[in-house]
């Protein structure tokens, strides 16, 4: 098989499954301000991720490190695109890291307070930047000859792309709930929970359709079937978590929200390729998995690494969830 094509689908996946476990810490994340008044009950929603979000967030780091080692110039060339919006990113996960391992350390409910909101925010504001950086990728940037974009940080939003990042954070936000309610036992919660999710569905929905639109218009997403066959199925998905949160179908919702950012994570690599990075200067100028490729004989080594490594992650993360399957109730002690 073509090596260059082959790591454009392990760089696809990883992101997949970012975006997917990823996506309900986020959401979690979110909601943690708002969803009680009692820190009893905030800490009881932070302990359904506190086993997992740091391992969550490896599969982004894992599939920056698979694009700088197979595709070096579009990592240089994306980092350096996004340098400013990848700044306040990371500036919010260490907030978010940090609320989440300090939360719990003194019993004052200001202290507590404080650190909910810094959850909050480092959550939210990476979610919107994900659907910025997405949008723009498709929308393509100003890309010269020489690799180099030639634009700014205000640049990179316009009507689409802030409508991207509001479609990113919904989508989360609802993930998040779907996860919640799979994972706490709390009856009173569940159905606070559910009216939620009907709401924000709902509200989702409709963004996410005029995002699709937006797409069609301003992009050549119509150009590849496989893209929007797949952007059709995540549609698809969407509405049916959305009405099977109506209907109190709890798995169905969170499996269909699941099932829709795959199609949607599919469908925006399926649009880009051969294509990693679009240029709106000049279609030549795009950066390609041929033209920003490493060497064959280093991607022949990255190959056999994956090969042995990818497998033992995947069950590492898969026995990690199965240990903490169970629902979360007030009565786990835990620091959080």
């Amino acid at each position: 098989m073509d090596l260059n094509i082959l790591w454009f689908i392990l760089i696809a996946v990883l992101f997949t499954g970012f975006f997917f476990l990823e996506g309900f810490d986020y959401g979690v994340g979110m909601l943690l301000p708002f969803i009680s008044h009692d820190e009893d009950d905030r800490s009881m929603v932070i302990r359904t991720i506190a086993p997992v979000w740091d391992g969550n967030e490896v599969w982004m780091i894992t599939a920056g490190g698979a694009l700088f080692a197979a595709f070096p110039h579009v990592y240089a060339t994306m980092f350096s695109t996004f340098y400013l919006a990848l700044f306040f990113m990371l500036l919010a996960l260490i907030l978010r890291g940090t609320g989440l391992e300090l939360r719990g350390k003194h019993d004052s409910l200001t202290w507590k307070r404080c650190w909910n909101w810094a959850i909050c925010i480092g959550s939210a504001l990476p979610a919107f930047l994900w659907g910025v950086a997405v949008t723009n990728l498709l929308q393509g940037l100003p890309i010269d000859d020489r690799m180099i974009y030639q634009g700014t940080f205000f640049d990179l939003l316009s009507p689409y792309t802030i409508t991207g990042g509001l479609t990113f954070l919904l989508v989360f936000l609802f993930h998040g709930m779907s996860f919640l309610r799979l994972r706490l036992a709390e009856e009173w919660l569940l159905c606070r929970l559910r009216c939620w999710s009907m709401r924000t569905g709902a509200l989702t929905a409709v963004v996410f359709l005029i995002c699709g639109g937006m797409t069609c218009l301003l992009t050549d997403f119509l150009h590849s079937l496989p893209a929007l066959v797949l952007f059709i199925a995540a549609a698809v998905c969407f509405l049916g978590a959305c009405l099977a949160a109506v209907r109190n179908h709890d798995t169905a919702a969170f499996a269909g929200s699941s099932l829709s950012i795959f199609c949607t994570t599919a469908a925006f690599f399926a649009a880009l390729f051969p294509r990693l990075m679009v240029s709106n200067l000049q279609p030549e100028w795009s950066l390609t998995i041929y033209n920003a490729s490493s060497t064959p004989y280093t991607l022949t080594i990255m190959s056999a690494a994956a090969a042995c490594l990818v497998p033992i992650v995947l069950l590492y993360q898969g026995w990690t969830y199965w240990i903490f399957r169970r629902r979360i109730s007030k009565n786990d002690s835990g620091l959080y």
